[in-house]
């Protein structure tokens, strides 16, 4: 089975997700406020079940009391570390890393992804689509509130990397414009990446959503992703023989401090 996937744009460029099960039930994927999930769940006839959190941010989480007054019982859920740091307001279930369960008749596995936060994860179903938050934007990620370059290392290429080319990731920000600016500042030879540009110019030209990407798609053109490459060595001023986490932070910080 399978469910269809609604995207709704919040505030000036946030995404939250409305997932929609045949039989009705439906289930949101981080929000900032509730006040547009409720009103298309309003115009749908649907009831919803649950809320999935990836982080605790407010632009994350800020649905989750006013969702939870019109539906009390509501299942709220997060990951390990948010729980035990009271970040998630009303979560009802803990999740950890590698853990399964079912939606709308589909497998979830959850995955842990600090770097971001320490407590980030991301929810990748079986049908290949994968709600990753701010840990993986098109052509960039999240910035290192509370992680290190080695851990958002570890996410973005042992955890998130080990899923298929073919998977669809979800994130959470309208923030591909300015990715693919810098990332064609540090990566310019990169004939799939001025392409991949292109065709997201004409795209938000006609002010249409740059998301989901395909992870085989990120390999090829998000410099945070090609940090063994050539192009990334030099950008960052690195050895071949550098570690990746090293090359990342350097680019991380380069991004950082990034004006255009």
């Amino acid at each position: 089975m399978s469910f269809e996937i609604v995207q709704i744009p919040v505030w000036s460029d946030n995404y939250a997700y409305l997932l929609v099960a045949g039989d009705g039930s439906c289930a949101v994927v981080d929000s900032p406020e509730a006040g547009p999930v409720l009103r298309l769940i309003d115009e749908r006839g649907l009831r919803l079940t649950h809320l999935f959190n990836t982080h605790h941010h407010p632009d994350h989480i800020g649905s989750n009391k006013g969702l939870l007054r019109r539906f009390p019982d509501l299942e709220i859920w997060g990951g390990s570390y948010d729980f035990e740091q009271g970040r998630i307001p009303g979560q009802t279930r803990v999740l950890r890393h590698d853990e399964r369960f079912s939606w709308g008749g589909t497998e979830c596995r959850v995955l842990e992804v600090p770097g971001h936060t320490l407590g980030h994860i991301a929810y990748a179903f079986a049908t290949g689509a994968v709600f990753v938050g701010d840990t993986l934007f098109v052509g960039g990620c999240g910035r290192l509130f509370e992680g290190d370059a080695a851990m958002m290392t570890h996410s973005l290429y042992e955890v998130l990397g080990a899923l298929p080319d073919e998977s669809r990731i979800y994130c959470a920000h309208e923030y591909t414009e300015a990715n693919l600016r810098f990332a064609l500042s540090v990566d310019k030879d990169n004939v799939a990446l001025k392409a991949y540009s292109e065709n997201v110019r004409r795209a938000r030209a006609l002010n249409q959503s740059t998301v989901p990407s395909l992870l085989a798609d990120e390999r090829a053109i998000n410099p945070f992703l090609r940090c063994d490459s050539a192009a990334i060595h030099a950008a960052t001023g690195s050895s071949v023989d550098r570690p990746r986490h090293e090359v990342f932070g350097i680019l991380r910080s380069m991004k950082d401090n990034y004006r255009n």
